[in-house]
C-alpha cells in the first residue's frame, strides 16, 4: 500500500471545498447546469440517465480496507447500497443526490480517495495488473511506476485539456492483465538483455467507435526516462490531435492517420530537447516513491499447510480453490480473485455489506489491502494459505465464492442503458440471462476459459471488441438489437473480434451465444483447445454458419 502524505490530505479537502460550493450554487441557481458542468466533470460527476453519478479513482486498483470499508459507507449512506467497479479500475455510484455529494466526496477524502480526473479531458486513473507485487511473473511493482505517473499527471497545467481522453496502463509481467494494448499508452515493464529495467511503450491502442490496437513506438526506454518521454508524447498529441471533431480527437486517430513511424519520429524529436531535464527520474526519487508503499512482513509458512490440505477435501472448497486461487512470489501464500460475478447479479457491481465483507477479510488475512481488476472482480493479493478455508467460508456467506473466474459467466458488462444516457441498449440484463444459460458449473469447467464482454453502446465500456465473444447493442427502429464478433482478446497477444454476421434481438442473443458455445464443443480440435484457439484456427464462418442456421 502507497502511504499518502498531509499534502494529499489538505489538498484533497480544499478540493472538497471548492466543489461544495460549486454545488451550492447550482442548487441556488447561481449557476446553469452547462455552467456547471464542467466543473462537475473535474470531481468525475456525470449526469445519467436518471441521476448524477460520482466516478471514482482507484489508483492502480489498489484500496486498504479503511477505503473500501468507506466506499460501503457512501453507497449505503447516499447511494442505494451498492457501486459498480469498471473496467478501469474505477467504482461508480449511480443514484447520489445532488445535494449529497460534497458529503459523500468529504467522506472519502477522509481516506485519500476522489474523483478528480475520472472524466474530462485529461490523464486519466492510471491502471495495472491487480496481482502487482504479488505475482511471481513480474519483472517489478508496476504501481510504483503507476504512481510516479499519477502524481506527475494529476493536474497537470499543460495536459488538462488534451485534444480528448487519455488513458494509461502498465503491466510488469508476461501475462497481460491490463490490457495495455488497448490504451492510449499502454506500458510493458521488461529488462534488456544488460539486465536494465526499462519500458516498451505502445501507443494508439483504443475502442470506441474506432478500435486500434496499440503500436510499439519504443522496445526499450530506460525507466528513468519514464516522465519525459510521456511528456514528449502527451505534447505531440497536444499539438497535433484533432480538436474540430470529437471521434476523431484521440491519440489513436492521429497515430493512424500519420502512421506509428511518423509519430515515434516526431516524439523522440521531441524527447530529445527534455529527456536529461527536470523530468529526469533519479534513483533517490524512485527510492522515495517505493520507499512509500508498504510490503507485508511475509512470515515463512509450510506450503501447502495441512490445513489447506485437509481443506481440499471438501469439494465445494475444492471447486473454488481450483477456479480463484493463484500461485503467490512467496511461498505459503496465495492470490485470490474474488468473484464479484454470482449467477444473476449485475457484474461488477457489489453491494456495501459485501464491501464490508471483503474488508473485513483483509483486516483480518490481507494486510488490509484490496485490489480491483478491469475484469470487474477483486482482489485479495496477500494472504496464508492456511487461511484460505476460512476466507472462502465468509466469501462464501456473502455470495462472493462464485467459483466462476474466467468461465463465461464471469461477464465483463457496462450499466447499459438501465443507466446510462448514451447507452442504445441495455447489457446487464443480456449479462444476467447468460450467465443463468451457463450456471452448472461441471458445463462452463468443460468449456474452459471464455471471456464475453457487453457494451450498451459504440463507446465499448465493455470492451466488447477484446472480448473472445463481443456483444455490442445497437439501436435499430427504436428497438434494440445486438451485434457479435468472436475471437477478440485483451491480454499480451491482444486483437479485434470479428463480426459474425447481422445483428439479433435482444430475445435471440442467449441462445446465440448457446449457439455459438455448442459449435465451438463440436469444433475444438481437443477439450484442451480454447474456445478463443478453435476461432483463430477456424476463422468466423463455421459458427456463422451454423449460429444463423439455427436461427
Amino acid at each position: 500500500m502507497y502511504v499518502y502524505d498531509e499534502f494529499d490530505r489538505a489538498f484533497l479537502a480544499e478540493r472538497v471545498a471548492e466543489f461544495r460550493d460549486q454545488v451550492a450554487r447550482r442548487l441556488s441557481g447561481a449557476l446553469s447546469e452547462d455552467e456547471f458542468k464542467p466543473l462537475r466533470l473535474m470531481n468525475g460527476v456525470y449526469l445519467q440517465l436518471h441521476a448524477y453519478m460520482l466516478r471514482v479513482a482507484i489508483p492502480y486498483g489498489t484500496l486498504s480496507s479503511d477505503q473500501l470499508r468507506r466506499l460501503a459507507y457512501v453507497a449505503r449512506t447516499y447511494d442505494r447500497g451498492y457501486g459498480h467497479f469498471t473496467t478501469r479500475q474505477n467504482i461508480q455510484f449511480n443514484w447520489i443526490k445532488l445535494e449529497d455529494l460534497p458529503d459523500a466526496m468529504a467522506a472519502l477524502a477522509e481516506v485519500g480517495v476522489h474523483g478528480i480526473q475520472t472524466s474530462g479531458n485529461c490523464i486519466r486513473n492510471v491502471t495495472t495488473d491487480q496481482w502487482a507485487g504479488a505475482t511471481p511473473q513480474e519483472f517489478d511493482d508496476p504501481r510504483i511506476w503507476a504512481e510516479i505517473l499519477r502524481q506527475y499527471s494529476t493536474l497537470h497545467p499543460e495536459f488538462t485539456y488534451l485534444p480528448r481522453k487519455f488513458k494509461i496502463a502498465i503491466t510488469a509481467a508476461p501475462k497481460d492483465r491490463a490490457a495495455t494494448k488497448v490504451h492510449d499508452v499502454g506500458l510493458r515493464l521488461h529488462r534488456n538483455e544488460a539486465g536494465e529495467l526499462g519500458f516498451e511503450v505502445l501507443v494508439g491502442g483504443g475502442l470506441g467507435r474506432t478500435p486500434f490496437v496499440g503500436k510499439s513506438v519504443r522496445a526499450f526506454l530506460p525507466a528513468r526516462h519514464l516522465l519525459s518521454y510521456i511528456e514528449a508524447i502527451m505534447r505531440v498529441y497536444n499539438q497535433y490531435g484533432r480538436r474540430d471533431n470529437i471521434y476523431k480527437a484521440r491519440i489513436k486517430i492521429l497515430v493512424h492517420e500519420i502512421g506509428a513511424e511518423a509519430f515515434a519520429k516526431a516524439v523522440e524529436a521531441e524527447w530529445e530537447a527534455i529527456r536529461d531535464g527536470a523530468l529526469h527520474l533519479s534513483d533517490e526519487i524512485i527510492a522515495d516513491i517505493r520507499s512509500r508503499f508498504l510490503y507485508p512482513d511475509f512470515t515463512p509458512r509450510a506450503d501447502p499447510p495441512a490445513a489447506l490440505v485437509a481443506a481440499l477435501e471438501d469439494p465445494a472448497f475444492a471447486d473454488w480453490h481450483r477456479n480463484s486461487v493463484h500461485p503467490h512470489k512467496v511461498p505459503g501464500y496465495a492470490i485470490v480473485t474474488v468473484s464479484l460475478k454470482a449467477i444473476g447479479a449485475p457484474p461488477g457491481d457489489a453491494t456495501a455489506d459485501q464491501m464490508d465483507v471483503v474488508a473485513a477479510l483483509a483486516d483480518d488475512f490481507g494486510w488490509r489491502e484490496i485490489r480491483v481488476g478491469h475484469e470487474q472482480n477483486l482482489c485479495l493479493p496477500n494472504v496464508a494459505q492456511e487461511d484460505l478455508p476460512a476466507i472462502w467460508r465468509r466469501l462464501e456467506a456473502a455470495g462472493l465464492a462464485t467459483p466462476n473466474v474466467n468461465h463465461i459467466s464471469d461477464i465483463i458488462a457496462c450499466p447499459g442503458l438501465d443507466y446510462c444516457a448514451l447507452a442504445n441498449a441495455r447489457a446487464i440484463p443480456v449479462a444476467q440471462e447468460i450467465a443463468k444459460r451457463f450456471k452448472d458449473l461441471d458445463r462452463s469447467r468443460a468449456i474452459g476459459r471464455l471471456h464475453v464482454n457487453i457494451s450498451g453502446c459504440i463507446n465499448a465500456c465493455g470492451h466488447h471488441h477484446v472480448g473472445h465473444i463481443g456483444i455490442l447493442g445497437v439501436e435499430k427502429n427504436g428497438q434494440e438489437f445486438y451485434q457479435i464478433t468472436l475471437g477478440g482478446r485483451a491480454d499480451e497477444h491482444a486483437q479485434l473480434g470479428t463480426l459474425l454476421g447481422p445483428a439479433v434481438s435482444y430475445e435471440q442473443v442467449p441462445g446465440l451465444i448457446e449457439d455459438v458455445v455448442d459449435t465451438y464443443m463440436e469444433l475444438r480440435a481437443d477439450p484442451q483447445e480454447l474456445f478463443i484457439d478453435t476461432v483463430a484456427r477456424l476463422g468466423v464462418e463455421p459458427f456463422k454458419e451454423r449460429v444463423y442456421a439455427a436461427h
